[in-house]
């Protein structure tokens, strides 16, 4: 997947849309795990933005991406995105 230009290829990205409470409670949720952990910025990225997005993920928002890659949708995976970040570190 390809995000559109300005997005960042690196880093984590939320997939959001306007009016979206699974959107919201997600983006909390990654502000509350940030006081524990250090995690890189974060990118909000309206979905409805790209038609690509649009088509690949419009039913999955929110989609947390780490340098493009899925880590979780719907809710945060505290276990999963912390073990990508993780991994992450050890590509490094």
């Amino acid at each position: 997947m390809s995000l559109p230009a300005g997005a960042a290829e690196h880093g984590l990205t939320l997939l959001t849309r306007a009016e979206c409470g699974l959107c919201d409670d997600m983006r909390h949720a990654l502000q509350a795990l940030r006081v524990r952990h250090a995690l890189p910025p974060l990118r909000l990225l309206d979905v409805d933005s790209d038609r690509q997005l649009q088509r690949r993920y419009g039913l999955k928002i929110p989609v947390l991406l780490l340098d493009q890659i899925p880590v979780c949708h719907g809710r945060l995976d505290q276990a999963a995105l912390l073990r990508a970040l993780r991994d992450r570190r050890g590509a490094a």
